[in-house]
């Protein structure tokens, strides 16, 4: 066979240009530019606006209800049955119906004594309280000082009961699962969960348990979280916004309106009944809690968020406790999404709107929308059109729209309204992890049942730091450069350089201050620095 030439594999009009490869490679972008980049960046556009609407029109909406839930909305003690509890002469504390307080850990040496204090502190009478500590460490040391602290709360009169396990199937659901089917427990009629950084206040049971006791279409009590460590470094003050959000709107709205929320696996009250008629604990997803609430929620069962009810809490507070819990957090919510989306839509027991409440709103929207078109719009379409100046993005919906959402989004936590800017800047990195998780969950990919525990420090730092005689501090490369985030950065500059020399937006500004957070994350270079 004759050898092919080189100028056979290289069209007429490029054989002059031959030498330049950078010329070659702009023949062949103008080439395919108009006939493929911009149509498939148009409808990219496209997509990315319909997705804006959509998140938009969502906030709009929880804003408008929050309003009112404010100014019209009966507040929750006087929408439902709710007087306090009290002790009867005649009967004594039999008034008070029996309650178990489960507190899930694993290798939690650093708070185990904050919750296991904190429940054993509760004011509720002892002859009526069981507290279960569902202890799954794999440290023996560690499994020795809990069983020594709950020794040590026992002797003072306490009814406190410390349980292992042979091995962790299931992670949180399964332990949760398990304490539950001790003999001992039998006689309870409602369950509060506290993860091991929780620190309920004494009067906790006595301001939630009245709405169960009282209403028996109740099946959830949920709390708000508070956080003991939001100032500790910009990450932690994020991460507040991001959550005072989520409970001071989302969780309002949907208890408000329909009477649904998604658990958040602490700091809540259940029936135990109805964890009985939604089928029990499951660990199909890394959100065993959300699942349970779907679950509950499609039998009938209604819940309710009470704001003023708080519960401290700890944020995490270095980047690798934080990028793993956002896996879980956003790779969960869609793996279930993908699981239960037609049980919801055959659900024979609850309304037309509640289904379109759950499936558009609660899922589709915030859990899987929410992540992609932050991070498919102005991380990658929007300076792509920098690149392809024939593709233009309509400022309503590359400024005002999402401006209206960040405004929207500060209302939670008005403290922290001059932080705005950088928590744009951080969400947008944040939300490549966040997309990457969500298609695994919707795809359900090999890391889609990845459970790692959130680490929590509490006075780690603080101790470490009063030290006479720090350590030297010592980092593994892997835990530190991510690669891809650098990746981006890298892109970002890219587009913004061309912006700034050839664009007409003056994009190049957002471009180089979201490059930086990007190599600053990229690096490592945010949250604590753990010793």
């Amino acid at each position: 066979m004759a050898e092919v030439s080189s100028n056979s594999l290289i069209p007429e009009g490029f054989q002059g240009t031959r030498a330049d490869i950078a010329g070659q490679i702009g023949l062949i972008w103008e080439l395919i530019k108009a006939p493929l980049i911009v149509p498939l960046l148009t409808l990219a556009v496209y997509i990315c606006l319909a997705m804006s609407l959509m998140l938009f029109f969502e906030r709009l909406y929880m804003g408008v209800v929050i309003i009112l839930v404010k100014l019209f909305w009966k507040k929750p003690d006087k929408r439902y049955n709710w007087e306090p509890i009290r002790e009867d002469l005649e009967i004594g504390n039999s008034a008070f119906p029996v309650v178990l307080v489960q507190i899930p850990m694993y290798n939690e040496k650093e708070v185990y004594k904050i919750s296991i204090g904190a429940a054993c502190g509760l004011s509720w009478p002892a002859d009526r309280l069981v507290i279960q500590v569902l202890d799954d460490s794999t440290d023996p040391a560690i499994k020795d000082l809990v069983e020594r602290e709950c020794i040590r709360w026992a002797s003072k009169g306490l009814n406190i009961r410390y349980q292992i396990r042979e091995n962790r199937v299931g992670y949180k659901a399964g332990a949760l699962k398990e304490g539950l089917k001790h003999d001992y427990v039998k006689h309870c009629e409602y369950v509060a969960i506290f993860d091991a950084d929780f620190r309920p206040e004494p009067d906790f049971l006595r301001r939630a348990i009245p709405f169960l006791a009282y209403n028996p279409e109740i099946a959830l009590v949920q709390s708000r979280w508070r956080f003991v460590n939001a100032d500790e470094c910009l990450m932690t003050r994020m991460q507040e916004m991001s959550l005072d959000y989520h409970f001071t709107v989302e969780q309002e709205v949907g208890s408000s309106t329909h009477a649904f929320f998604g658990f958040n696996g602490t700091g809540g009250v259940w029936r135990l009944a109805a964890i009985s008629d939604a089928g029990g604990w499951k660990d199909r997803t890394t959100v065993e809690d959300m699942d349970l609430a779907v679950r509950a929620g499609l039998k009938g069962w209604k819940f309710v968020y009470l704001g003023d009810l708080q519960v401290k809490s700890e944020l995490p507070s270095t980047l690798k406790a934080f990028r793993f819990q956002q896996h879980r957090w956003s790779c969960g919510p869609a793996n279930l999404f993908r699981k239960m989306v037609m049980e919801i839509v055959r659900n024979k027991k609850v309304s037309f709107w509640k289904k379109v409440y759950v499936i558009y709103s609660f899922f589709f929207v915030r859990k899987v929308i929410a992540h992609m078109v932050t991070f498919s719009f102005y991380c990658v379409v929007l300076p792509l059109t920098i690149l392809v100046p024939e593709v233009d993005v309509p400022k309503w919906g590359a400024i005002y729209i999402p401006a209206i959402i960040t405004t929207l989004n500060s209302v939670g936590t008005p403290r922290s309204i001059h932080l705005l800017f950088y928590w744009i800047l951080f969400e947008n990195v944040m939300s490549l992890h966040r997309t990457k998780a969500t298609f695994i969950g919707l795809l359900e990919g090999g890391r889609a049942n990845e459970w790692v525990v959130t680490e929590k420090l509490g006075d780690a730092l603080k101790n470490k730091g009063n030290s006479k005689a720090p350590k030297k501090f010592r980092f593994k490369m892997g835990d530190r450069i991510l690669l891809l985030e650098l990746g981006f950065a890298a892109f970002l500059f890219f587009c913004g350089c061309y912006d700034f020399l050839y664009g007409k937006n003056n994009y190049f500004i957002y471009l180089f201050l979201q490059t930086i957070t990007f190599m600053l994350v990229g690096f490592g270079y945010i949250g604590t620095i753990v010793p």
